[in-house]
């Protein structure tokens, strides 16, 4: 896909968030002189070409009052790595989950799933539920606690 002006426009002017209207894209091509329907169409495009990944909403957990936000890292055996990762992946809890090689002997974890709860003990209750689903193939975990966040940014175009 090659790339005119109106999608360059349309990628600097959404790279910092959408506008916080009723209607985004709306209020997007008011801004850039074109229609709703081509600010649709040609994100729609963007994301069918891998040029945008997603577009979605990035939520600050600690003003929604979750301040237990918690990396689980788990030592889950590797022939089961990717299914069960695949099932941790799809528990409504879970914002994101994901495989990463172990640095034996320091670090023996191969599967990490973000959890978000009001407190400490709430979160151990959801690692408690992920242990459930993992069962056997566990052999053993850790939970790592932000204790800030961070700032979350993609790629930025500058002109």
């Amino acid at each position: 896909m090659t790339l005119d002006r109106l999608d360059l426009a349309l990628i600097r002017a959404t790279q910092g968030g959408l506008p916080l209207t009723p209607e985004p894209y709306a209020a997007l091509a008011a801004k850039l002189g074109t229609t709703e329907a081509e600010v649709i169409a040609r994100l729609t495009a963007l994301q069918d070409t891998g040029i945008l990944r997603r577009i979605g909403a990035v939520p600050n957990h600690y003003r929604l009052g979750y301040t237990a936000n918690g990396m689980t890292v788990w030592d889950v055996a590797d022939a089961q790595v990717d299914a069960l990762g695949e099932a941790i992946g799809r528990l409504p809890f879970v914002s994101h989950c994901y495989r990463r090689p172990r640095a034996l002997p320091h670090w023996p974890y191969n599967l990490f799933a973000m959890v978000h709860a009001h407190s400490r003990v709430d979160a151990d209750a959801l690692a408690a539920q992920i242990a459930a689903v993992l069962g056997a193939a566990c052999h053993g975990h850790d939970i790592l606690y932000s204790t800030r966040i961070l700032k979350k940014t993609g790629l930025r175009l500058v002109d």
